[in-house]
């Protein structure tokens, strides 16, 4: 194909992608109820599940300090158009994380023919582990990193006499950039599992750097949480697994790629 044929290929797979956001930001749009009631403005109310699985957990250990940490603060909107523009961009925010599955998908359809056909058979199922890395990241986000800052950032006073009044941008902002973030963070694995079949990283370099990586991790928590410990070790947690996982990927990807030399070399012979 020349360059232009790439191109038209490419407008297509942009147009369908665009398409299928589109589709989800409008169904998220009037959904409004569930999107902003349930889903979103969840994590502010004290009967969401994060909370009451943290007074169970806490209780099982013999304490009740995490019942007593309630989240008491009010959202508002002090511009005109505010709830609406919020209402638009949030949906399109939605529409574009329902759809990832798809748009990598059709990414995914625009390289695959440019790969060599061991490179396409070594990476079936490239699109399914993305998409399921994605979702548990949004899982791991929602439910545990965004309620845990949330609660610390609301909760916390310089002074009795002032009352947290969060304006709806910054509670939506905070929501959003905590789960996304976790989302992406997921994406270490294929990362890795990619970087390891151009031969740009080894399972010894990620080993030799391993402590600098927990160092890079515990900031990456720290950036993500609240400034408490117990936060930042909960977060760090499953990093530190997915790092781990990373180079056992790295170490497969290493070790396919001996054995299909080594069989090339027998037929060769």
């Amino acid at each position: 194909m020349s360059f232009i044929d790439h191109l038209e290929a490419l407008r297509w797979h942009v147009i369908r992608a665009a398409i299928s956001v589109v589709v989800f930001a409008t169904g998220a749009f009037f959904a409004k109820d569930f999107l902003f009631h349930d889903l979103i403005l969840g994590p502010s109310r004290n009967d969401f599940w994060t909370y009451e699985m943290f007074c169970k957990l806490g209780k099982w250990f013999g304490s009740t300090e995490p019942c007593e940490n309630s989240v008491n603060f009010v959202i508002q909107n002090r511009e005109m158009s505010g709830q609406l523009s919020m209402h638009i961009s949030t949906s399109f925010v939605v529409g574009i994380v329902l759809a990832f599955p798809y748009l990598f998908w059709e990414i995914w359809r625009f390289v695959k023919p440019g790969l060599y056909p061991h490179e396409r058979k070594n990476s079936q199922g490239a699109v399914f582990f993305v998409s399921i890395l994605f979702i548990l990241g949004l899982l791991f986000g929602y439910y545990v990193a965004a309620p845990l800052s949330i609660n610390f950032l609301a909760s916390y006073t310089v002074d009795a006499t002032i009352e947290n009044q969060i304006d709806m941008q910054s509670y939506i902002s905070t929501l959003t950039t905590m789960t996304l973030s976790c989302a992406f963070v997921f994406e270490l694995p294929m990362v890795v599992f990619f970087l390891a079949k151009a031969g740009l990283i080894t399972p010894e370099i990620m080993q030799m750097y391993r402590k600098h990586a927990i160092v890079v991790i515990l900031v990456l928590a720290a950036i993500i949480t609240p400034p408490d410990i117990s936060s930042q070790i909960i977060v760090t947690i499953p990093i530190l697994l997915l790092y781990e996982l990373s180079i056992s990927i790295a170490r497969s990807v290493r070790r396919s790629a001996v054995d299909r030399l080594n069989s090339e070399l027998s037929n060769a012979k």
